[in-house]
């Protein structure tokens, strides 16, 4: 009779909600072999071997990748936040005055090239005759001109 697998005599495939978890709270494979209890190269082999496993891993990242890629979105246009101040209006009170105010984070330039460089890397990877800077220059140059004009 085969010997069982510590993915299978541990009980791994029954807990794949709690493998999901650790990749949704952003853990790489590394430090989820870690919590396994095993070797990073043997969850490899196991992501080779139960498929289940391996889409597991893949639709527990999804979703943070998915966060990660709305605040770098969102940090590259620019966005409103509210800013909330509390303070005491009189010494001794307990009475308080709350302040709310709009702001705006302008657009973050570094978060622009990033995103950039990696979904039209054709277009916009560092290259010898400098397009991309120049293309860069251009859009943040209109960027600036909207936000002020």
């Amino acid at each position: 009779m085969p010997r069982k697998t510590i993915y299978k005599r541990d009980g791994w495939d029954e807990k794949l909600e709690l493998i999901e978890g650790w990749a949704r709270d952003g853990l790489i494979d590394e430090q989820i072999a870690e919590k396994m209890g095993i070797h990073v190269a043997t969850l490899y082999e196991y992501k080779k071997k139960y498929p289940e496993l391996s889409e597991t891993l893949k639709k527990g990242k999804e979703i943070i990748d998915r966060q990660v890629e709305n605040a770098l979105l969102k940090r590259a246009l620019g966005y409103d936040y509210e800013e909330t101040k509390v303070t005491m209006t009189d010494k001794g009170s307990k009475s308080k005055r709350i302040e709310r105010t709009t702001k705006h984070a302008q657009p973050d330039t570094t978060a622009q090239i990033f995103w950039l460089k990696n979904r039209k890397p054709d277009e916009w990877r560092n290259n010898d005759n400098n397009d991309a800077e120049d293309k860069l220059k251009t859009v943040v140059e209109a960027m600036e001109a909207a936000t002020n004009g």
